[in-house]
């Protein structure tokens, strides 16, 4: 019986030592194109066309002043990446939970109908609708403004279905009720009591909002025509050597800066995915 026990202790070890192998080699793949992407950005362009390294080289100063003398205002692109992509953001989750909460907290008629009408609108990708879009726009005058590429992310319908699974798993309606009887307003109860308690959902959907929104280039690219207003993504998708030659060196400088601040906005809000992803396989 002795043997039997630690022969299944022997395999339990083995077992975990294989999966805690297998993890380190994934995590490993998925840390290594960001890592010679920034390692690329240290080097000079005939290093980049020799092949592959690793390792850092010298030549991260003279890619920047090189990045800089085309043009590029990391500075202004950062600035206006950051205004649109926090501003869509805070718009993405705030309203997508109050409709979520809306959808699972009410019994109305069309309650549904409406979340299938959400799940539908999901299907149409974004470009179908651009040209209308911008000629909408362009009506408003809205073109060459942020407005357009924030205002939109009001209506974000996988954010919702996202956020009315987790009400459905998580909320429980006698909170409502009691807020409802002590006097409370509805708005006054969302914002008090219902979104602290979806924080680790908001978290979540805010990183992948904050993500999609920085590195979108479609709509920018065709509504944002002035060089002041322009954002990361546009900035890099224009960097262009000369036609004798091409600096890979400052392009790669250019992607490193626009990464840079995303694993910023992920490690800050990393702690909510994990609690969130606690939260979910308590049951009750």
């Amino acid at each position: 019986m002795e043997k039997i026990k630690s022969t299944g202790n022997v395999n339990r070890k083995l077992t975990k030592t294989i999966v805690y192998i297998v993890c380190i080699l994934l995590a490993l793949l998925s840390i290594l194109p960001f890592w010679i992407m920034f390692v690329n950005a240290t080097r000079s362009t005939p290093e980049i066309q020799s092949g592959l390294s690793l390792l850092p080289s010298s030549h991260m100063m003279s890619n920047l002043r090189v990045l800089l003398d085309k043009s590029f205002d990391p500075l202004q692109g950062f600035m206006n990446s950051f205004i649109i992509s926090s501003a869509a953001t805070l718009c993405t989750v705030y309203f997508s939970s109050l409709t979520a909460y809306g959808i699972v907290a009410y019994d109305w008629k069309l309650r549904g109908p409406f979340f299938t009408f959400i799940l539908c609108v999901m299907m149409i990708p974004a470009q179908a609708s651009a040209i209308g879009f911008y000629q909408f726009m362009y009506k408003l005058h809205w073109t060459n403004s942020f407005l357009p590429l924030i205002l939109p992310a009001i209506a974000a319908p996988a954010v919702v279905f996202f956020m009315r699974q987790y009400l459905l798993a998580t909320l429980s309606l006698e909170i409502v009720e009691a807020a409802r009887v002590d006097g409370s307003g509805e708005f006054k109860t969302f914002n008090r009591i219902i979104l602290p308690l979806m924080m680790p959902a908001v978290a979540t959907q805010a990183i992948f909002a904050f993500v999609a929104n920085w590195n979108n280039l479609f709509m920018p690219l065709i509504l944002l025509t002035q060089k002041e207003k322009y954002t990361m993504p546009i900035m890099v998708s224009l960097l262009r050597g000369d036609i004798y030659k091409t600096e890979f060196g400052s392009i790669y400088m250019g992607l490193a800066l626009t990464a840079l601040p995303l694993f910023v906005v992920y490690f800050l809000l990393s702690r909510y995915i994990i609690a969130g992803v606690a939260l979910g396989g308590v049951k009750e």
